[in-house]
Order: C-alpha cells, then structure tokens, then sequence
C-alpha cells in the first residue's frame, strides 16, 4: 500500500463507480467529468496498492478487494450525509432535514398526508424518504428515523410502539358483481386470489394464513410487491389482503367480521440523534400520527 493517505473525494467517486457500473454513469451522478471520475479511481487505487476494478466490454467489475472496502466507505458516505443534514439546522429552530426509512406500502399509502402535517407545523424541515422493505441501519446513520412493522432489536435505539394495523380482505365492488360475495373462508376456494411471489416473509404469512383459515389459498396474481398487490385489487384482479384502513378508503371489505392479522408499527431513531431537534420534532409528530392511524384508521 502507497503512504499515500486515500482522499475522500477519491472514494466518493469509487463508491459511485460501484453503484453505477461505468465512468461516465459515476461522472453524471457527482456532476463531474468522466476524466476527473477515472483520474480518482486511478488515485485511490495508488493509494491502497492494488487495482480495485477489472475494465471490460460491459464496464467496470468491482475486484474482490473493491467489494470487501465498499462497505467502510458507503458508512462514510452515510455518515458525511447524516453530517450534512444535522449542520443544516438553525440552532433553537427545527430546520433542516430529515431522513426517514419506511417499507414501501407505508411510504406510498399511509405516511404522506403525516408528512403535509409534519411540514404544515416546521416548514423550514425537509424530508428524505427512503423506501426499503428492508431494515435500516440506523447505527450506520443510514437514515435519521425508521418506521419498522417489527420490534427493533439493534442496540442504541429508541423506539416508541405506535399500535397494530389491522389487516382484511377486499375486492372491488365490480369483481363482486362477477364473481360473488364469499359468505365465509370456505367459499375463498373458488375466487382469484391475490398474494405474494418469492418473498420469505410473505410466504410465510401465506402460510399462517392458510393453516388458520384450513385451507390451500388458491393465488392467481402474485407479486412481492405490497403496493402492486392493492393496485391489482383496484384493478378488478381479485380478493387480496390489506390494511383495512386503506382498503375502506375505495375497496369492499370481504367477510367483515373476520381481521386476518394485525401488524406491529414502530417508530425508532438513534438514541443520539433523539437530541436533534430536527429528529426529535419529526419522531414526536410521526409517533402520535401513526397511534391515531393505528387506533381510529385516521390518517393525518
């Protein structure tokens, strides 16, 4: 290895080589030329003493050293951007922005009328919403807040229980129509169904479900994706399961009395970044928004 002591600039731009595959696709992403790009990576390479990507037809292949040093520069990239977002506020203002990690069907379906709030009451915040269906790394300072449908686990955070989100069936009234209303979970037999596709977690709800209701669920449309699957009952693709609050919102509730599931929802942050008041204001607000829309089904 070269004495030479790498450069972070040097290794923003390797790690936007990784993500991107190309010199050219990195220089777009940092706004920079595609000589500048080549010319850090040749840099950095010097400095650590071996090449870090093999240049072929298709690209640039990260080399097993490349993959092995991604990770302590992508936490550095967290951290200088969790750095940028906690400067940017004003002392004694809530100012500045907030990073916030939420699975997929929340961030589209329920957080977005509590961000307008949450914005209406500090409108000098800003948001960054990340939306993953997998856990965040929040030690990692990948985002400020999480919004998690399990109770946490890592050390270092706190983590407030919002409540349980109830979970039923639906279809659209024309599906209905066609088809018939199931009377009971015997009659699911001979619907179209709506479920998941290769998701570990989803398949194994499919099958709590299943054994509860005594019966293989015949699913006709599946997919992984949360939104895709009340999209397709929106569409008329048959009986699915979803929140109720946001399947009363356009949907018919399929055997009302039954509630299939409920889901955990919790709010967590750093325990350092609790004294923010940029991530503190946004976990309060957040906090008592998710126990109303767990309680009553009010979004707000």
């Amino acid at each position: 290895m070269s004495n030479a002591t790498p450069n972070w600039e040097d290794q923003r731009a390797f790690l936007a080589v990784l993500d991107t595959g190309s010199l050219s696709a990195a220089a777009r992403l940092l706004g920079l030329t595609q000589p500048t790009v080549r010319h850090r990576i040749e840099a950095l390479e010097q400095a650590v003493g071996q090449p870090l990507f093999v240049r072929g037809v298709n690209g640039l292949t990260p080399t097993e050293n490349a993959r092995d040093l991604a990770g302590y520069v992508r936490r550095m990239d967290f951290a200088s951007a969790a750095f940028h977002r906690a400067a940017a506020g004003v002392a004694g203002e809530v100012a500045g922005t907030v990073r916030i990690s939420v699975a997929e069907f929340m961030g589209i379906e329920v957080l977005p009328p509590m961000l307008t709030s949450l914005r209406a009451r500090y409108p000098a915040l800003a948001i960054e919403l990340v939306l993953s269906n997998e856990t965040a790394d929040l030690p990692g300072q990948e985002a400020d807040l999480a919004i998690r449908m399990h109770r946490p686990r890592q050390d270092a955070l706190v983590a407030r229980h919002a409540g349980r989100i109830p979970l039923g069936f639906f279809a659209t009234s024309a599906y209905l129509e066609r088809h018939g209303t199931p009377r009971g979970t015997a009659d699911l037999a001979r619907h179209a169904l709506i479920g998941s596709d290769r998701s570990q977690a989803d398949r194994a709800f499919a099958r709590m479900l299943e054994e509860r209701l005594g019966q293989t669920l015949p699913f006709t449309f599946r997919t992984d994706s949360h939104p895709a699957q009340l999209a397709a009952m929106r569409a008329g693709l048959g009986i699915g399961v979803t929140q109720i609050p946001i399947g009363e919102r356009d949907l018919i509730r399929v055997m009302p009395d039954l509630v299939v599931a409920e889901l955990d929802t919790w709010i967590v942050a750093h325990e350092d970044l609790r004294h923010s008041r940029r991530v503190d204001a946004a976990f309060r607000h957040l906090a008592g928004a998710l126990a109303r829309y767990c309680r009553d089904g009010v979004v707000s």
